[in-house]
């Protein structure tokens, strides 16, 4: 979840060239974030996500707050949250891991390494790691 239509568009065509097959869903504030993550109101018909990369500098409701509100969410919290994210910031690393983050990464300045992070990022949560079941629909 990132506001930026660059970043987006950037990191669903990396996603699109692996050799896994991805289905990118974005949206472009915090508060669509969440209605996403709920299945609410236009989003009632959307799958919910093996994986969120979540930007902290959303609109209307900053990635620091999706996140809150996704990890005290008992139906949410098991899905892994990836913060993806410009800020160096040691404030934003340590909050972001309070909050219950499972990763942050700093997106990267120039093309080549930005790309790496991404497929990096995607072959460690969707082909390596162990997640949790999606339930049953």
């Amino acid at each position: 979840m990132d506001d930026n239509p660059a970043d987006v568009d950037l990191t669903s065509e990396v996603l699109r060239q692996s050799q896994l097959h991805f289905h990118v869903h974005s949206v472009k504030d915090g508060v669509e974030a969440v209605a996403f993550l709920r299945r609410k109101g236009a989003y009632a018909a959307r799958p919910r996500p093996d994986l969120v990369v979540l930007d902290l500098n959303l609109p209307r409701k900053d990635g620091r707050e999706v996140l809150a509100e996704v990890k005290a969410d008992r139906e949410l919290a098991n899905i892994p949250v990836v913060i993806f994210t410009t800020s160096e910031a040691a404030s934003d690393i340590v909050r972001s891991y309070e909050l219950g983050a499972n990763c942050y990464l700093r997106k990267p300045g120039n093309l080549a390494e930005y790309r790496a992070v991404v497929q990096s990022m995607a072959d460690f949560w969707l082909r390596f790691a162990s997640l949790p079941q999606k339930e049953k629909r």
